[in-house]
């Protein structure tokens, strides 16, 4: 009897099998393991309400007008197909207003001229996701946060079985300055306690997306995939999930952009969406490369073809150059920065080699991320010197040309160059500090000043310590003016344990060393100051003390500024708040019950004593001061002692 029922449920079995089949090979056509759909999903509920979608398939008929879209799904409108000449690519433009969070279907089918039954292609599911609580409403970067940057492959090593991957072309070669090392985002995750504790509010990484070249590739600005994390720093959950836990920490996280160009190995290379997908295709392997002259975008006497080589050119051969000017191009790129941001949870954007990209779809990408998050922040690279051409390219400049831009923020590096510069140089009439004094007059040229970020280092440049010569004291002013100065701040990861590195030229691979004690078998450990010397372990506490006092300081975070005139190789600054509700044109440091600090930069090696009667204006009746660095209490009501040089920040008791 057993047998009976068992060869019965046998027989049941085969025909609900031949079914299903037969039903499937009718409605559900195979998906190739060659379709690729970006973005993979969306959501609802976005400002735009317009999505494209690129799908890519070799197999897609040679004549792209006989394929068809039906949209299975509710409050979902198929707006337009669209083509380029390479037929293998299908642009699928649809208006999500009326949609809500669905898994809806696309059937993509072959028309066939004349056919009379459409021959299904595909039936590709498709999710639109619920938009986080409050998503649009995200709050971006600002004057009150301090950023951290960090080289990812050279942070931490939080987890040693990812570091080689059979489908990525380079190993890790820790003994190489220019190989992987095999940092990733556990590295980082497990250490968000640390940075939390130095008073980091920000952290700035540079790009985790997949750089899948054959060498080189650990600094991540070669990206081969712009929708995946690198694997051997994680994946994208992995990313999704640091933010998260950043969060809770108090710790928001600025996301590395490329738009400018990808990697060579990139997918798209070896199937073009377009001829005019990239600028100057390298021909015989050998591409133009860009001038880098920068200011050709904005001089109104550049030659066409100066211009065109600045912006079309190549970084390296390794680097293909995008051509932003292609419309698809355009839109792809703005989701996918939407895409990231809507996804991973990102509270900023810094946006590499920000010149280098089309200048008319840069200000239509700034323009679509900040519609679509108002109180977002997203800071340029525009590394230059001179403040015009940094000015150009912020949000209300107003341009000569008429070019307008949504770009909240951009690195300031004239103001980065002259602090270098100041802290080396002896003091004279015109050297020293009065560089550092008079630069800042050239804030007169920026719509917003306040909103660029001031650092002391990045991944492109040398070493701070290394570039005072080692000094602790130009040091200390160095972070002091970066951390106190009317900008928003950001340090470079193991600067705050005295990271060195060559002083002249390029050296990519040594200023992005290992931070000590985040790979094993390292004896010195940052983490845990265990085998730090004493003049790491008292820059780390320097750091961590002056990072937690600003962190809780209104008047550091978004005071008025007003400074003196160096004199006798001493300089001024204070940072002051006015606590009256109603508006004022007074300056806030000459209102008596204002919330003041006094930042005061020192540099002769012999005790000086400063008269305090020139800050008579701002000091009012107040006799007394906190040190922020030491706690001691400072009295104003006489000359203050400058024992040597260094620096010192003052909390002035109001009376």
């Amino acid at each position: 009897m057993i047998r009976q029922y068992w060869l019965i449920a046998l027989y049941f079995c085969l025909v609900c099998s031949s079914f299903n089949t037969a039903y499937a090979n009718t409605l559900a056509p195979n998906i190739s393991s060659n379709v690729k759909l970006e973005p993979a999903f969306w959501w609802a509920g976005m400002q735009n309400p317009e999505l494209q979608l690129m799908l890519y398939n070799r197999d897609l008929p040679s004549s792209p007008q006989q394929l068809k879209v039906d949209i299975q799904g509710k409050g979902i409108t198929l707006k337009s197909l669209e083509h380029t000449d390479n037929p293998h690519y299908l642009f699928i433009n649809l208006d999500l207003s009326q949609a809500e969070p669905q898994t809806f279907e696309l059937l993509i089918s072959n028309t066939q001229s004349g056919a009379t039954n459409p021959k299904p292609l595909y039936r590709l599911p498709y999710t639109l996701q619920a938009r986080a609580p409050g998503s649009r409403e995200r709050q971006g970067f600002s004057n009150k946060d301090v950023i951290y940057l960090i080289t990812p492959d050279r942070f931490a090593n939080g987890d040693p079985t990812n570091d080689n991957q059979a489908d990525m072309l380079e190993r890790t070669a820790p003994d190489d300055a220019d190989g992987r090392h095999g940092g990733d985002i556990a590295g980082i995750s497990q250490h968000l306690d640390y940075l939390a504790k130095l008073g980091v509010t920000q952290l700035w990484i540079n790009p985790l997306l997949e750089n899948n070249q054959a060498q080189y590739s650990y600094h991540g600005y070669s990206i081969t995939d712009l929708y995946r994390v690198d694997p051997r720093f994680g994946s994208n959950e992995d990313y999704q999930a640091l933010v998260a836990k950043a969060k809770k920490l108090g710790i928001g996280v600025i996301k590395d952009v490329v738009v400018n160009h990808i990697g060579s190995n990139h997918w798209w290379l070896k199937d073009l969406p377009s001829k005019d997908w990239l600028n100057n295709p390298a021909i015989e392997n050998t591409p133009r490369y860009t001038s880098h002259r920068r200011t050709t975008v904005q001089d109104p006497y550049a030659a066409a073809q100066d211009k065109a080589d600045f912006v079309d050119g190549w970084f390296t051969d390794t680097m293909p150059d995008l051509n932003q000017g292609n419309p698809k191009l355009a839109t792809y790129l703005i989701q996918n920065s939407l895409w990231w941001v809507e996804y991973a949870g990102l509270s900023g954007i810094r946006e590499d080699t920000y010149s280098y990209a089309d200048k008319d779809f840069l200000a239509k990408w700034s323009k679509a991320v900040m519609d679509e998050y108002p109180n977002f922040n997203i800071v340029g690279e525009e590394w230059t010197a001179n403040p015009i051409t940094v000015s150009y390219w912020q949000k209300g400049k107003i341009n000569p040309d008429g070019y307008t831009s949504d770009l909240p923020s951009l690195m300031d590096f004239p103001l980065y160059e002259k602090l270098i510069a100041s802290l080396n140089e002896p003091e004279g009439w015109d050297t020293g500090f009065i560089k550092l004094y008079e630069m800042l007059a050239n804030d007169v040229v920026y719509p917003s000043p306040s909103k660029l970020v001031l650092f002391e280092g990045n991944h492109d440049t040398n070493r701070i310590f290394s570039l005072v010569k080692e000094n602790i004291d130009l040091y200390k002013m160095a972070l002091t003016y970066v951390l106190t100065a009317k900008r928003i701040p950001q340090l470079f990861y193991g600067t705050e344990v005295l990271m060195t590195s060559p002083t002249e030229g390029r050296h990519d691979g040594v200023v992005r060393s290992d931070f000590p004690g985040g790979f094993a078998n390292t004896k010195v450990n940052g983490f845990s100051g265990q085998g730090l010397t004493l003049a790491q372990s008292q820059a780390q506490e320097f750091v961590r003390t002056l990072l937690n006092y600003r962190k809780h300081s209104p008047a550091l975070q978004s005071g008025d500024l007003l400074h003196f005139v160096p004199q006798d190789g001493v300089y001024v600054q204070f940072r002051c708040l006015a606590n009256n509700v109603a508006p004022t044109k007074q300056h806030a440091c000459h209102q008596g019950d204002a919330d003041k600090v006094m930042v005061i930069y020192h540099k002769n090696d012999q005790p000086q004593q400063l008269d305090l009667t020139r800050f008579k204006s701002v000091l009012g009746n107040s006799v007394s001061a906190k040190s922020v660095l030491t706690g001691d209490k400072i009295m104003l009501n006489q000359p203050l002692n400058l024992p040597h040089a260094g620096v010192m920040l003052l909390e002035i008791q109001n009376q």
